[in-house]
């Protein structure tokens, strides 16, 4: 058992089938009473596709719309989060106001993650994983291999 859970990072790629993931997440929020933060972290662009994105739109207009993108996609998962919990949380499961908050962060997802675990103090690290071969998990690692062996502090990873 975990001890006394008060803060969750709970990190997704909001890729269909993330649920079982937040689900556990919202487990944990419940039974601790605690506060759930909603990470999804997005990667820079390639060199070449900054480059190319760069001889398009000019400077300004590039960060009025990194910007904007940022804000509509926290806004599309707090809308996900919302929609969650009125279609999968019974009555006596519903979080308390203010117990999700959610963050975009831009970087490499992993370091991230485990950046972002630092900067609230989690207490636990949830994450799904998806499955893949084990050549594929040797050669290439995933987020939550990477994450689960670098981390100071517990991970849940829940298999999606």
């Amino acid at each position: 058992m975990l001890p006394d859970v008060k803060k969750i990072l709970y990190a997704s790629d909001i890729d269909k089938g993330s649920r079982p993931a937040f689900r556990a997440a919202v487990s944990l929020c419940g039974h601790y009473h605690s506060e759930i933060t909603y990470l999804h972290v997005i990667e820079p662009l390639s060199a070449s596709a900054q480059s190319i994105v760069q001889n398009m739109i000019s400077e300004a207009d590039l960060n009025e719309l990194h910007d904007q993108s940022l804000e509509n996609l926290k806004f599309k998962i707090e809308e996900r989060i919302q929609r969650f919990c009125e279609s999968e949380l019974e009555q006596n499961e519903i979080l308390d106001e203010g117990s999700v908050t959610s963050r975009v962060e831009e970087g490499t997802p992993w370091k991230t993650i485990l950046r972002v675990a630092d900067e609230i103090n989690a207490d636990v690290i949830v994450m799904g994983t998806r499955t893949h071969s084990a050549m594929g998990q040797f050669l290439l690692g995933s987020t939550a291999n990477k994450v689960m062996h670098n981390s100071k502090r517990p991970v849940l990873i829940v298999p999606l």
